[in-house]
């Protein structure tokens, strides 16, 4: 199977030849997979070297003037490095683009923490308008990526080399449903619905599937009739639980999100450790979701005061 990454250069370099208003802007990282891309439309695919604040500006610019930007280089290097000109260039401005980004958290840990990018969707959560897409094969990652190049909006595609083993039908509206349970209901985003459904494997529990997570799906997660919630999420842990919380805010419910700690790992390791240290891999995600909704089913009783007795007692 080829990587997301590997999609997206081809899928790219076909829509160069499909529409004229479309133009890439990278900033050296993949310039080797659109050489040719770059003979054919030497005027619409743009390497500003390394330089991210230049690689926003100029994206934005040719959105200014009619294009379609397609916008490229490693998470951290396009949403965090240069978030002055996303906000500005594009947001204050008004204009449309699509990021695509690679690296997501934790992709290549020997590159060091300089190449990770776990707070990347938080920090695009502090601007207006942005759909924000997570697929988890490259299938789902040439699907949306089609979409958001069709459209004149604000479009974050975040790309990993983690996939699931198989693709799912996704449209880039709403959250499909992968299993249905009795409860609680777990929300998959992206390359972790593998190890969820490994997880959950014979616990009565609904799996939701997150591609798209800006919009965040607030109708699919009222619809199961769950009021107890968890969200594993390939970054920051908690990203979307404050857009769980308002989806369920006229209903008393339970909200766990999982997802990339905050601590930084310095010992860089493989991939896989990371997902054992951060609790993503399918024996701590496990454990941590039997223990959330195995709480909820236990009585509860009044606090207690120093003498063991109900605060309430007369």
């Amino acid at each position: 199977m080829d990587t997301m990454r590997d999609r997206f250069i081809t899928t790219t370099s076909e829509l160069l030849d499909e529409d004229p208003r479309l133009a890439v802007v990278l900033a050296d990282i993949s310039r080797d997979g659109f050489q040719q891309a770059q003979r054919k439309h030497p005027d619409r695919v743009i390497n500003v070297g390394i330089r991210e604040q230049l690689l926003i500006g100029a994206g934005a610019g040719l959105a200014l003037s009619g294009m379609r930007p397609i916008v490229h280089t490693f998470a951290s290097f396009l949403v965090e490095r240069p978030f002055e000109q996303v906000k500005l260039d594009f947001g204050h401005q008004g204009t449309g683009g699509v990021l695509v980004s690679i690296g997501a958290s934790y992709d290549w840990p020997a590159y060091g923490f300089t190449h990770m990018s776990p707070g990347d969707v938080a920090l695009l959560d502090t601007l207006d308008g942005w759909t924000v897409h997570v697929p988890g094969h490259p299938d789902e990652a040439e699907t949306l990526l089609r979409q958001a190049a069709a459209g004149n909006d604000r479009v974050y595609v975040r790309l990993s080399m983690q996939a699931n083993e198989r693709a799912r039908a996704v449209t880039g509206a709403g959250f499909l449903t992968v299993r249905e349970g009795g409860s609680g209901v777990v929300v998959a985003v992206g390359p972790m619905l593998d190890n969820v459904l490994a997880a959950t494997e014979g616990l009565d529990v609904t799996v939701l599937y997150a591609t798209t997570v800006r919009p965040f799906d607030a109708v699919a997660l009222r619809a199961t009739g769950h009021t107890d919630v968890v969200i594993v999420e390939p970054y920051l842990a908690g990203t979307s639980t404050a857009a769980a919380n308002d989806a369920l805010a006229d209903v008393p419910h339970r909200v766990l999100g999982l997802g990339v700690g905050r601590r930084e790992l310095r010992r860089y390791g493989a991939v896989e450790e990371h997902d054992a240290a951060h609790g993503l891999d399918a024996r701590a995600l496990r454990e941590r979701i039997d223990g959330f909704l195995a709480a909820s089913a236990r009585p509860v009783g009044l606090p207690s005061s120093p003498v063991g007795r109900p605060l309430n007692a007369r």
